[in-house]
């Protein structure tokens, strides 16, 4: 979200949907209506990790609503951020990109989408993509490019696809900061380490509704209704008080090779982040419309969707994926009902 006053941190994500998934880490173990990941994190306030360390200190709740979307667990401002000032420095410049990289990394951007659409609360809350300790797990391997990718790595994908930009080098001051930022935000984590609250934004994958029975009618209903009263109806966002969510599709939005431009995936952000005045409180079905719905708009192309999964095993929910795909399996339907 870009700022509209000097509401810190958090209050710069997304207030609805919001864009997702083209730089979160991918969704690991399922969560399913009821049993999932969502029905667990309601009560985290009072748990401890594996290494007995508190989420509720390290974690906004997943329950927490537009009233606490300027909360942050971890101060990166606090004057013990780092006790080198040029390391502190980089982590608060790193923080600063993630909320606003139209102004702190504008020759890499190439939209109106921030780090903070996809991690509220600047990647402090549960259940909407929290990158709290996620830099403990670089290097990973990630099916996508099947193979070993470091942070550096990530970062860069992001601004590739979520931010429809350029990934900066590797040295270069916006990934170096960055870097800081989440790495700074796994303080304490052991390398290796995979905290439990990581990839949990998901639908299981026996409540997937096929792509071809999802009925953009319902999913335009659910939109106007949960999504609409920030997103807007033409999905560019509104101003509201705190700041203007990023746009949900146009040429300003995620491209095609975002993992956002994947229906189920995006579908298990909205159903545990989202909305934000209720998170948690819409069904698998209706996420999975709503993602319908948002995905079956026009975006940008990324030019090289045909280099992913080399491996194989492309994903079923990639709408956008011509080899998956031939042709748009939503685009028909949202044309009927007067859309594009």
């Amino acid at each position: 979200m870009r700022p509209t006053n000097n509401v810190p941190a958090g209050a710069l994500a997304a207030l609805c949907v919001a864009s997702v998934v083209g730089c979160s880490g991918g969704a690991g173990s399922s969560a399913d209506a009821g049993s999932g990941a969502g029905a667990d994190a309601g009560s985290a306030a009072g748990a401890v990790d594996t290494a007995g360390r508190s989420i509720a200190d390290l974690l906004v709740s997943a329950s927490a609503t537009l009233t606490d979307i300027g909360v942050l667990r971890l101060d990166p401002f606090a004057d013990d951020v780092h006790p080198d000032p040029r390391q502190a420095e980089m982590i608060r410049l790193g923080f600063r990109i993630s909320q606003d990289p139209q102004t702190y990394a504008a020759d890499f951007v190439g939209n109106d989408l921030t780090c903070g659409n996809c991690h509220l609360n600047a990647g402090q809350k549960d259940l909407a993509l929290p990158l709290v300790g996620a830099a403990a797990t670089f290097p990973q391997y990630r099916r996508r490019d099947d193979r070993l990718v470091s942070l550096e790595d990530r970062i860069g994908g992001c601004f590739k696809r979520s931010m429809n930009g350029t990934a900066p080098p590797h040295d270069h001051e916006v990934t170096m900061a960055l870097d800081a930022y989440i790495t700074w935000l796994a303080s304490g984590f052991s390398v290796g380490e995979r905290p439990a609250w990581l990839g949990r934004n998901a639908i299981a994958e026996e409540s997937h509704i096929p792509i071809e029975e999802l009925d953009l009618a319902r999913g335009r209903e659910l939109y106007e209704m949960q999504c609409a009263p920030c997103h807007g109806l033409d999905g560019q966002g509104i101003d509201v008080v705190v700041g203007k969510p990023g746009p949900l599709w146009g040429d300003r939005s995620w491209n095609d090779g975002a993992g956002a431009a994947r229906v189920w995936k995006l579908a298990g952000y909205i159903r545990w982040a989202m909305p934000l005045h209720a998170p948690g409180s819409l069904t698998d079905e209706e996420s999975q419309q709503i993602a319908a719905y948002v995905n079956a708009h026009d975006r940008p192309a990324y030019p090289d969707k045909a280099s992913d999964f080399p491996a194989g095993g492309r994903p079923m929910d990639a709408v956008y994926d011509t080899l998956v795909f031939p042709v748009h399996p939503l685009k028909a339907k949202l044309a009927v009902l007067g859309g594009g």
